[in-house]
């Protein structure tokens, strides 16, 4: 049978949901693609967001030979097959899915055939390209950053599934979705998973199958909660099951609980998941978890990254291993990270402001002569002074004076942070 996912994707740009940055009318991709000129590229974003669907559409859209392989069951070998097909066709897309899964042999092999033109390459990933695929691949392609599908995007996705059900003779009445949204967390895929398992046990709940009768099916957060808790190992069988794991492996290290951050350790090792995904996690965490309540976390964290570089599985599970149960076990403060996130909506409130006069540079005489670095203290003329190097002045712009985006956390090592800009600052930033 096929899924209802499978049944509702969308086969131009006007059925397409979402994604109006990109394909939106004169957005930048949709501009690209009605020209009939696109380039390589790379769709970057969460999972079940339409990655797989837009690389089609280009292709049905475009008129072109459209192959795709997937990165987790495909190798050089399929790789130099395609290419070797594309030869014989004109203007061939090669879509490659989890793309960030190929090795750098396996990247290598597509770089000669993307500079000669003879395929197109899309590849789609749900992590950071600068990391994950090499320099010259990337340097060849445009990366587009696909954004999970907000409450207005799930809800035409609602309507549609709606729709398609009274074209088979069900009448599906969606009373509430708050569980849907909750569940399916931005991913369509799952959203239509979600809608699909509830539809299909209301109507063999009432006889037999869907194709055998007209019926109503009610949806509220009830009958989702509990169908989907019944069929939760159906409801993964995509993969979705990889972002809950690491979620809850982060969220072990977070709550300071060695054991769940283990545990879910462990589970990802046995699913055989990529060491420096699982390294990289951790280096991210160390700064926006426990920054600077414990600074050697990063400096372990980033050994650890390295180790797992080096050394690889088996072994390195060890090096991860001691990395989370160090994190876990850490002070925790997102206070740095909280204070980068206060500085961002300061700048999308006022704007660019002008760097003030005193503290810009001034490497000209001309630009001397207009002010620049008029007033400006060296910090290091002020070595004798009580406070050790400390001369009191404003470095904000003009608007943003004695504006507080970083407040030490409640741990002893940055309750010494708030005490030493307490005598240098006084109350100037509230502390």
């Amino acid at each position: 049978m096929t899924p209802l996912a499978e049944i509702l994707r969308p086969k131009s740009l006007d059925e397409y949901i979402g994604q109006q940055h990109l394909i939106g009318p004169g957005a930048v991709l949709r501009t690209l693609i009605e020209s009939g000129n696109i380039p390589s590229m790379i769709f970057w974003g969460p999972p079940g967001i339409g990655k797989t669907t837009l690389a089609m559409i280009i292709s049905n859209t475009l008129h072109r030979p459209f192959h795709t392989l997937s990165a987790i069951s495909s190798g050089v070998k399929e790789v130099r097959e395609v290419i070797n097909a594309a030869q014989e066709e004109e203007g061939a897309i090669l879509f490659i899915d989890e793309i960030h899964r190929f090795n750098k042999a396996q990247q290598d092999s597509l770089l000669g055939a993307v500079e000669r033109g003879t395929i197109t390459l899309i590849g789609a990933t749900t992590e950071n390209p600068s990391f994950e695929v090499i320099s010259a691949l990337l340097s060849r392609c445009q990366v587009y950053v696909l954004k999970e599908f907000d409450e207005n995007d799930m809800r035409q996705l609602i309507a549609s599934t709606v729709r398609y059900y009274a074209s088979q003779g069900i009448t599906v009445d969606v009373r509430e979705d708050e569980a849907l949204m909750r569940i399916s967390g931005g991913d369509a895929r799952k959203l239509l998973n979600a809608i699909e398992l509830v539809v299909n046990k209301g109507v063999q709940g009432v006889q037999g199958s869907a194709k055998e009768c007209k019926t109503n099916v009610t949806i509220d957060n009830l009958s989702v909660t509990t169908v989907i808790q019944q069929n939760l190992a159906f409801y993964d069988k995509g993969g979705e099951m990889h972002y809950d794991i690491i979620s809850a492996f982060i969220k072990s290290m977070r709550g300071s609980d060695p054991n769940g951050a283990v545990y879910w350790l462990a589970r990802m090792i046995a699913g055989g998941e990529d060491p420096l995904f699982i390294a990289r996690r951790m280096l991210i965490f160390a700064s926006e978890d426990i920054g600077n309540a414990n600074p050697n976390a990063l400096l372990l964290a980033n050994a650890t990254f390295d180790a797992v570089s080096k050394i690889g599985y088996p072994e390195c599970r060890i090096n991860l291993s001691q990395c989370a149960c160090y994190l876990a076990c850490s002070a925790k403060s997102n206070a740095t990270y909280m204070a980068l996130n206060n500085a961002e909506a300061a700048i999308r409130r006022t704007g660019d402001l002008p760097v003030p006069l005193h503290i810009r540079n001034a490497p000209t005489k001309l630009m001397k002569n207009l002010g620049y670095g008029d007033g400006y203290k060296y910090a290091h003329d002020y070595s004798g002074s009580a406070l050790g190097g400390f001369a009191e002045q404003e470095y904000l712009p003009a608007g943003l004076e004695g504006s507080r985006f970083y407040d030490p956390g409640n741990t002893p090592r940055e309750q010494d942070t708030r005490n030493t800009l307490r005598a240098r600052w006084g109350q100037k930033y509230g502390y």
